[in-house]
């Protein structure tokens, strides 16, 4: 019988689908599961002879679960491969990995036929600690988003779809306020560099909420894709943000320079990779390298 470890949040999302539910759903499959709260201690603690981890979570869970496997803390050597489970608000990787609309039954069940997907990650050098990046990194209007998201408890946002919006209207906000800064950028030796509300390093098709900047981008290509938004271009974000607050279906041509080396000094102290926001030295240079399959998912459900 394979071995299962469901590494769970039990708070993603609209926290519909408990403990019990998703052990029962797993073994009925005919899998042994080795269930673990990631909001609980010991939840990384390696076990031997894992067949299959199946994350099932938002973006943030996901990348926490992948963090402690590219240090080595839950296993050694070359690590099962993921499933996803997507429970979270947004679910960009989900998105990304054409996942997001499966129930956990769907996935579940499908589990036989999964197919492989190898996935890049991005590698920073310049932001303290060591970092990596599975979604994105960027300076600008992100990481004040993600900042003023986290003070503020959303009036009314009681849903994943009213949190997702009430996002949205805040960086609609930020973009009318925000003054465009100098951004130095080399992208595989190549000078883009110029004054830019935003400047994002995208691995995935989506970030922050829902917002698609890169919806070409394949994970696994072995390229990052590099959307700019000008000056020149602040009014025409604006109106793309206002269209999605509208549920109207836009679409928009950003500036999108691909590249798998990336060099970039921003005239701000505040950065963010996936959804933790850090703080570095003002213009500090920080260097980005692809790590071309540093995981693998496996994809559940029907190919596309």
């Amino acid at each position: 019988m394979k071995k299962i470890r469901l590494l769970h949040n039990p708070t993603a999302g609209d926290e519909e689908h408990d403990k019990k539910e998703l052990i029962k759903m797993v073994e009925s499959a005919g899998y042994e599961c080795l269930y673990c709260s990631v909001k609980k201690e010991g939840w990384d603690k390696k076990e031997e002879d894992t067949d299959l981890l199946l994350v099932a979570g938002g973006d943030g869970t996901v990348r926490k679960a992948v963090k402690k496997l590219l240090k080595g803390k839950i296993a050694d050597e070359p690590w099962p491969p993921i499933v996803i489970v997507p429970l979270g608000t947004a679910n960009n990787i989900a998105t990304t990995l054409g996942v997001q609309d499966q129930s956990p039954e769907e996935v579940i069940a499908s589990l036989a036929s999964a197919r492989p997907k190898k996935f890049d990650t991005g590698h920073l050098e310049g932001t303290g600690d060591e970092h990596f990046f599975l979604e994105s990194f960027g300076y600008g209007i992100f990481p004040y988003l993600m900042m003023q998201m986290k003070k503020r408890d959303i009036p009314g946002a009681e849903t994943p779809e009213e949190s997702l919006r009430a996002g949205l209207e805040m960086l609609y906000q930020l973009i009318l306020a925000y003054e465009p800064r100098h951004c130095s950028l080399q992208v595989d030796g190549a000078d883009h560099s110029g004054k830019y509300i935003m400047a994002e390093v995208m691995n995935t098709r989506m970030l922050g909420p829902n917002i698609g900047l890169a919806m070409d981008s394949d994970p696994g290509d072995g390229q990052l894709e590099v959307v700019l938004i000008a000056e020149a271009d602040k009014g025409k974000f604006a109106a793309f943000i206002m269209d999605k607050i509208n549920d109207i279906e836009a679409s928009y041509d950003f500036t999108t320079i691909r590249g798998r080396a990336i060099a970039i000094s921003w005239d701000g102290t505040h950065v963010h990779t996936d959804d933790e926001v850090i703080r570095i030295g003002k213009e500090e240079k920080v260097r980005i390298q692809l790590q071309p399959g540093a995981l693998e998912f496996l994809i559940t459900g029907p190919a596309k």
